[in-house]
């Protein structure tokens, strides 16, 4: 384990293999490449050092060759086993974390569904004590997606989209003249996305109620978590 940073357990509960794609925030280390392959069942230990902050999210339906190149279905990588610097084409389901130090031991967290959803994941701390709460979008999101939003792969839906995504337009994304929370107020499809999942962000200046603060070295992520 690294000296005073944080240890993150990444558990597949899927009924399928997922590829999980790794982002860390200017000048942060990315730990595994930014990627890697991790069956149904299966769980992988990452070790990441103090005040480390980045993004996890989960890729589907990946197809890569022997020189990691290729596509995944959804949260695709610039055609990448290992995404090295590049975040997931969304829609995808982000867990979202920056991390504190050991003199100032307090870690963020939190899963968005600002770019959308693909997979249900949640963070959760191993110990940590009183106030640290569990990160989530524990339901299947695409199942009540509404049909401007669905994204389709072989007959089935795979993503839904957050508004901005869809409509492209300032007030659902939250820029130009929506660009703070007195003119940006939820949309219809956040306020959706707000009700399926409570614990997860679902616009850009969503109430902070979806942010978790706790002081555990230990979290586990797990996508597809039991309900």
């Amino acid at each position: 384990m690294v000296a005073d940073g944080a240890q993150l357990i990444l558990v597949n509960n899927c009924n399928e293999g997922i590829w999980p794609g790794i982002l860390g925030s200017a000048g942060q280390p990315t730990p595994k490449d930014g990627g890697f392959h991790l069956g149904s069942g299966e769980e992988v230990v990452l070790d990441v050092q103090e005040k480390w902050s980045g993004r996890i999210w989960g890729r589907q339906g990946c197809n890569f060759d022997n020189n990691g190149k290729g596509s995944c279905i959804t949260g695709d990588c610039a055609n990448q086993l290992h995404c090295r610097g590049s975040g997931g084409e969304p829609p995808a389901t982000v867990v979202e974390m920056t991390l504190g130090t050991s003199s100032s031991p307090l870690h963020f967290y939190d899963v968005s569904l600002v770019d959308g959803f693909n997979l249900p994941v949640s963070m959760k701390p191993v110990g940590g004590g009183i106030g640290c709460g569990v990160a989530s979008c524990e339901v299947d999101v695409n199942v009540c997606c509404p049909s401007a939003l669905e994204v389709r792969s072989g007959g089935k839906v795979v993503g839904c989209k957050s508004a901005c995504l869809a409509m492209q337009s300032a007030k659902y994304c939250c820029t130009g003249n929506y660009a703070n929370p007195k003119t940006c107020k939820p949309t219809l499809f956040a306020n959706l996305f707000k009700a399926i999942c409570p614990k997860a962000y679902s616009y850009a200046f969503d109430d902070s109620t979806s942010l978790n603060k706790c002081r555990a070295s230990r979290y586990v992520i797990t996508f597809c978590p039991p309900q």
